[in-house]
């Protein structure tokens, strides 16, 4: 956007004298700048109208007293617009400079310098500009991708997506026309054993032009084959396309079908988007709904109200009027729900026995809803068939605005709220209140923040070392590396800062910290006749990093150390979403003779399906299949599962937080190769533990 006399900036301007607040406009519109102000007398007018009005910043007299500072900021915050605030100084001086910016002002200004004012709104009005741009275009992406997926999912056409000629998506109707019961079945299933043998090779033929590059042809003829031998002549059309960031091929397959009769076309559709129990929506269906909300609450254009609920002690209510109840006593909560709301609000069955209602609105009907539904139960009983009883409810809720406007930011909010309501006792309501993102919570992140950047800056970082041993009669050394920060002459975990740090951008950096400080550790443990392995912990951030692996080979050069001593571990879960970045960051590491392996590993559905794309050297199996792992048998037989496979692929395992010799006696049955932990060794400043 190009921010001049064509656009006009809504002004908000908090000063105590009108004669002042004029003299800045009349500065702002000499400098070119078209300005519509708007001047609060109070602190309820200032309400009303960040309530009525759109506005673009905040300007706000450092000396106001009417309305101060930091009741301007609170009341901003309060409004869930994306707001900044800038703060106008008569003279710069350092404590009216720190005491602005600590109340979260985005700049200060000075009033006597024109030239400083209007660069300071210029450059917050385009930065303004740029969020919201790119609230937009995410929204717009949300939606373009929630489409294009619907559809695909809602065509009657048999849709695949194929990657060097593997399926790895397909729709309803593919798996209809083949006989599949799920995707599962299809997926990696190359789509060559999906045709007759006469059309094999033309077909084959075909996909090696696609795999070269080449344009795909725009028709194929030939006969499938379901899986009971079914022969399906149809006709291939093919599109280039890309999946989850990955190039691939769509093959559409055509098919002559009866057209279906209308009428039962709307109702078959109707079905699909109601829950069959208490004939609410369906989760998926309000899903969309809440994602059109969020996109238009992105956009500044509404407020919404989302409210989780469920019946308060389930289980137990279950237990008294019997388990075969349970849809009963879904079906008479739906009731309630439909008696207690209004049309406009949009309400579904969310989960086994949660409901969710989404309606447009302020803070204030969110809250009244909220309390309405409360007492809808709280004061008359339930029938639940032929019980008639008193049931509760929890309710939890987020109003959504632009400063919370993400699908996930929205329900992981709504669920916390909810779960802090179950904990209280029930009966409650707890709403998410965006005044709320208290001052305690933003001096916490500022209060890391400034402690990562000094850290980062001076020796606020340090390193301990925890040691691996191993169970298979390796006789090396092998370490990890364990971060800490100075606080207050306390240690601090990552645990405290690292999610902080992550938020902000820092975790590159910390990385090239991490690396350049362990390097030079495994050098003063050479130079002292020692050979240890060092794992180092690095995020997906660094994956694209260049500096990263200059660092890296920077230091081993330098300190003549090999780059086979020292092991980079990181998260399985980061690894799956970006499979390309983190195989080319491995192959670069591996070049400089470095170790890549996977940490928290073993979680996911089939862990071992990454192996196809991306090769680790090592793999730390994740803490949730060690814990109790003696008195468990199934833990056992899935990390015996994991070993063997690894073993067979020549890929070591590693297992931290042994606490007791009855979980090592479990490791070592289960072919571990190196175990960590306090009952080992705790942390300590130096690579110094007896291997013997």
């Amino acid at each position: 956007m190009r921010i001049g006399k064509e656009s006009t900036l809504r002004l908000l301007i908090v000063d105590d004298s009108v004669e002042d607040a004029e003299t800045v406009v009349s500065t702002l519109r000499n400098g070119g700048l078209a300005v519509r102000p708007l001047r609060p007398r109070d602190a309820d007018e200032l309400d009303a109208m960040l309530g009525a009005q759109a506005i673009d910043l905040a300007l706000v007299a450092y000396s106001a007293q009417g309305i101060a500072l930091a009741d301007v900021v609170q009341r901003v915050r309060a409004s869930g617009k994306d707001l900044p605030v800038i703060v106008l100084l008569d003279d710069i001086d350092e404590t009216s400079v720190a005491a602005a910016l600590a109340a979260d002002a985005r700049v200060v200004a000075l009033r006597g310098n024109p030239e400083h004012l209007l660069a300071n709104l210029h450059g917050e009005w385009a930065n303004l500009e740029a969020r919201r741009s790119l609230r937009m275009l995410e929204a717009q992406l949300r939606e373009t991708e929630r489409r294009c997926e619907t559809l695909i999912a809602s065509s009657r056409d048999p849709i695949a997506y194929l990657h060097e000629g593997m399926h790895v998506r397909a729709n309803e109707a593919y798996l209809e026309m083949f006989g599949f019961d799920s995707f599962e079945d299809v997926e990696g299933l190359s789509l060559l054993d999906l045709v007759t043998p006469d059309h094999v090779g033309n077909l084959k033929e075909v996909l090696k032009t696609l795999a070269r590059g080449a344009a795909p042809p725009p028709r194929q003829a030939l006969e499938a084959r379901g899986i009971d031998g079914t022969v399906i002549p149809a006709t291939l059309e093919f599109a280039a396309a890309a999946y989850e960031g990955e190039p691939c091929v769509q093959v559409v397959f055509r098919r002559i079908i009866a057209e279906a009769d209308p009428g039962l076309t709307r109702e078959v559709e109707d079905l699909r988007q109601r829950d069959l129990v208490t004939g609410l929506l369906n989760r998926p269906t309000f899903q969309r709904s809440l994602e059109d909300a969020v996109a238009e609450a992105a956009r500044g254009e509404a407020q919404y109200g989302l409210l989780l609920l469920e019946a308060d002690h389930h289980q137990r209510l279950l237990q008294e009027i019997g388990l075969d109840a349970a849809d009963r006593l879904a079906s008479a909560v739906a009731e309630r729900l439909r008696e207690a709301l209004h049309e406009d609000a949009t309400v579904a069955r969310f989960g086994e026995h949660s409901f969710a209602v989404l309606q447009r609105g302020p803070y204030a009907d969110t809250m009244a809803l909220a309390e309405r539904l409360r007492q809808a139960f709280a004061t008359d009983l339930l029938n639940i068939g032929e019980w008639a009883t008193a049931v509760g409810v929890s309710i939890g809720g987020v109003q959504v605005g632009e400063r919370i406007a993400s699908v996930g930011q929205v329900l992981a909010r709504a669920d916390a709220s909810l779960r802090t309501a179950v904990e209280l006792g029930g009966n409650q309501v707890q709403i998410f209140d965006p005044a709320a993102s208290d001052r305690a919570e933003e001096e916490r992140v500022q209060h890391w923040l400034g402690r990562v950047r000094d850290a980062l800056a001076g020796d606020g970082f340090s390193l301990l070392f925890q040691p691996a041993i191993s169970l298979r009669g390796d006789e090396g050394a092998l370490y990890e590396a364990l971060l800490r920060l100075d606080n207050n002459g306390e240690q601090a975990t990552p645990a405290s800062f690292l999610g902080i740090a992550e938020e902000n951008g820092l975790m590159p950096e910390i990385d090239r910290w991490v690396v350049a400080h362990a390097i030079e550790k495994l050098a003063e443990a050479r130079r002292a006749g020692r050979q240890p392995r060092l794992m180092v912990k690095v995020g997906s951030e660094s994956f694209q990093d260049e500096r990263l692996l200059q660092v890296i080979a920077q230091q081993l050069g330098a300190h003549d150390v090999p780059g086979e001593l020292l092991w980079l571990q990181v998260p399985e879960a980061r690894i799956s979403t970006q499979l390309r970045v983190a195989g080319e960051f491995a192959a670069r590491a591996a070049r400089l003779g470095c170790r890549v392996g996977l940490e928290q590993f073993g979680t996911g559905v089939d862990s071992f399906r990454l192996l196809a794309h991306f090769r680790p050297a090592f793999v730390r199996i994740d803490r949730s299949l060690t814990q109790d792992l003696p008195t468990q048998p199934e833990l056992q037989q899935k990390l015996g599962e994991i070993t063997a496979r690894a073993n067979s692929e020549n890929i070591a395992t590693v297992v931290g937080f042994v606490e007791d010799a009855s979980a090592l006696n479990a490791l070592f049955n289960a072919n571990v190769d190196y175990v960590q932990g306090h009952f080992i060794a705790a942390p300590g400043a130096a690579m110094d533990f007896d291997f013997g």
